[in-house]
């Protein structure tokens, strides 16, 4: 603990300056940037078990900045608080998770969707059974993660809110727990990665090795037939394969049905399916109903 306080001491002293020789704004009043919090302990103070962290920590502490200024006790009851104790900073954290949305390559605009953000009022039962799925994937996900029916599948209409969901899932999944999430979007991904096989090797790579990777509108349909050419199904099952055998989850968001993954390339298709068994939906039915896009056209040609 010494060594601890010595560095931060004087990593404090000679704090950073700019190239212009300008001190650094400190970006965490609470830390000072040191990332560590120090305090101290008084002698008569009970510790207990965080189950967490597997560690002991004090029922009570102070600021080791109060103690050493004199604001905790008189100089003759130091003794008394001679035990310290650090923590990590919450900025770590924080930073942490703002790197993972930043890697993730999912948009600003949408890193702001989540569950709470998603309406289910009035809308079809396919609908409301995608977001309990949805809802429901995300709150086991530390449970499952490991196991072979780890991910999940939105497929059907589009319009009807696969990829808010499932974006919903990735935030909470940065947000809350941490993980690293990759955002690939299927038409728009390999219309740049096409023609440049270096940055086409280097994504594949960290799709395949990414904590969770989340697929938005695989093999999208155009002009009624599903985008799946030999190269784009090669490389997708290169990526599914390997995430198969390491159990490593997928989030899927696709117009396609389970058939129709499977009529795309039955290896790729089924594996897809038994990675999301149990938690895939079908949204399938009424276009005009499931579109929440075309929701101002609903009642134009009805009967009055």
């Amino acid at each position: 603990m010494a060594e601890i306080l010595a560095k931060l001491k004087e990593k404090q002293a000679s704090r950073e300056v700019s190239q212009e020789g300008y001190e650094k704004p400190v970006t965490c009043k609470k830390c000072q940037d040191m990332k560590v919090i120090i305090y101290r302990v008084h002698k008569d103070t009970k510790w207990f078990e965080d189950n967490e962290y597997s560690t002991l920590i004090p029922e009570d502490k102070v600021l080791e900045s109060d103690f050493l200024l004199g604001h905790v006790c008189p100089p003759n009851k130091a003794w008394e608080w001679r035990t310290t104790y650090s923590s990590v900073c919450e900025c770590v954290k924080r930073d942490r998770t703002n790197n993972l949305l930043k890697s993730s390559e999912i948009t600003e605009e949408f890193s702001e969707l989540g569950f709470r953000n998603f309406q289910t009022g009035g809308k079809p039962q396919a609908i409301v059974d995608a977001y309990d799925t949805a809802y429901e994937y995300f709150g086991k996900f530390n449970e499952i993660k490991n196991k072979r029916q780890n991910s999940i599948a939105l497929l059907g209409e589009p319009g009807s809110g696969k990829t808010h969901l499932l974006t919903a899932v990735s935030n909470n999944l940065m947000r809350k727990f941490s993980f690293s999430v990759l955002y690939f979007p299927f038409v728009e991904g390999f219309d740049d990665l096409r023609d440049d096989f270096d940055a086409l090797e280097t994504k594949l790579n960290r799709m395949k090795k990414v904590d969770v990777l989340f697929i938005d509108d695989l093999f999208k349909p155009a002009a009624g037939k599903p985008r799946a050419s030999e190269f784009t199904i090669e490389k997708m099952y290169s990526v599914i394969n390997y995430r198969y055998l390491n159990k490593k989850p997928i989030l899927i968001s696709s117009e396609l049905t389970v058939d129709n993954l499977v009529k795309v390339d039955p290896a790729l298709g089924s594996r897809i399916y038994e990675m999301c068994e149990d938690y895939v939906v079908q949204i399938v039915g009424e276009t005009m109903e499931l579109n929440h896009r075309l929701k101002s056209l609903r009642g134009i040609n009805k009967p009055k």
